[in-house]
């Protein structure tokens, strides 16, 4: 084997890229991307400095050239021949691989009602740009979808001092990825922000300068931008004869249907323990994904098991999430300064921690946390709610017996 090919020029592919250097393979490697701009990440966008988008690189020319790393830019891959084991490009190309990844990603869901195409999506460094270049102070926003993305945006929008209002079809934002607690804490912020929401609404049609609601009432809106979420990009995959449902199915090595091929990030549906198939839409997540595949594509027997994790920043304050909260877990509430931290036992095991604070300051507990769920522990409930007991001590204990 000594011809990789990686489709997709975000977060995944790219690692992955520099993931078979570190891993000794001395073939060559081949990283697709569809944008114009060398591989940067996605978190920044919605973060501008000065009114201007971070463009956050995650690498750059002289790495790639440095890693032996062929970058093909702005093209995108238009069908994939098994058999023949090569890719066909947008540009007249085709690449021969004896190993391929799909890091395909994820795109924007679309609305479907009239006026729809009024609607600026927030994926791309160009979204942001278009969206960020034409707010100014006293306009109103319409963002469309209460979810991570929406809310960050909104809030920063406010600090601008945009007029902004979310309007989402479920009775209240962020119930999807946050547990209930912080996300109820995070509605309140931006209420007290000026943010004006429209729960439990569907849309009627986007004109000109409103969204009108399924009742016809109108929300005024200079800009309406949607943020109802992605879609796993399995397109060509799923022409490839591969097998796909809520993303690219595979097996917990990351090999898809076809041995010769591998996928990882937001299009990648990993096989679970328990059975069926988990997307996880993260940074961190296509991070690790990429490595496993890396090391896997050049002979490892690596499972990829890393646990959950995000973050979102909205306001001055800062949410992380590790593991899958669920509401039939135990909940053990721990007060913190500017904060709180939320710990999930199943069965009295220690499966997920969340926490919500001012800037940073639960990073460090959440990365604790983080560990003692690796390690599998069951801890006293009383020592996890109380802040006099360190985390460290429990995980000194836990080590111990």
């Amino acid at each position: 084997m000594d011809r990789i090919v990686i489709i997709g020029a975000g977060e995944a592919g790219t690692r992955a890229a520099f993931a078979l250097r570190e891993a000794g393979f001395i073939g060559s490697v081949t990283l697709a991307g569809s944008e114009p701009h060398l591989p940067y990440e996605r978190p920044p966008l919605s973060k501008p400095l000065d009114g201007a988008v971070q463009m956050k690189q995650i690498c750059g020319a002289e790495a790639l050239q440095a890693a032996g790393i062929e970058y093909v830019q702005d093209v995108s891959a238009l069908k994939i021949d098994p058999n023949a084991r090569c890719v066909a490009l947008s540009d007249g190309r085709t690449l021969a691989y004896d190993t391929l990844l799909l890091a395909t990603g994820a795109r924007p869901r679309r609305l479907k009602c009239p006026g729809s195409e009024r609607a600026l999506d927030f994926r791309t460094f160009g979204d942001a740009e278009s969206i960020f270049s034409r707010v100014e102070p006293g306009q109103n926003v319409g963002i469309v979808g209460g979810g991570l993305i929406g809310m960050e945006l909104a809030a920063v929008l406010r600090a601008k001092g945009v007029t902004v209002s979310v309007i989402e079809m479920a009775l209240k934002p962020l119930g999807r990825a946050v547990p209930p607690r912080f996300a109820g804490k995070l509605h309140a912020r931006h209420e007290a922000e000026g943010v004006v929401f429209y729960l439990g609404q569907g849309i009627g049609e986007i004109t000109d300068d409103a969204v009108l609601l399924a009742d016809r009432s109108a929300v005024p809106a200079d800009i309406v931008v949607s943020a109802i979420g992605v879609l796993p990009d399995i397109t060509l995959a799923e022409a490839a004869g591969l097998t796909v449902g809520n993303g690219i199915l595979t097996d917990s090595f990351l090999r898809t249907s076809d041995p010769n091929i591998f996928a990882a990030g937001d299009c990648a549906a990993v096989a679970q323990p328990g059975g069926g198939h988990m997307r996880f839409e993260s940074w961190r997540n296509a991070r690790n994904q990429a490595e496993v595949a890396a090391r896997n594509m050049v002979g490892g027997k690596e499972l990829f098991g890393a646990i959950p994790w995000f973050w979102t920043d909205q306001y001055d304050l800062g949410l992380q999430v590790a593991g899958l909260p669920q509401p039939v877990h135990q909940s053990v509430i721990r007060p913190l300064d500017g904060g709180e931290l939320e710990f999930y036992l199943d069965g009295g095991r220690l499966v997920a921690a969340a926490g919500l604070g001012l800037g940073n300051s639960v990073a460090k507990d959440i990365k604790l946390a983080e560990i003692l769920i690796a390690a599998g522990i069951s801890p006293d409930p009383a020592a996890l709610a109380d802040p006099g007991v360190n985390l460290k001590a429990l995980l000194k204990s836990a080590r111990a017996a």
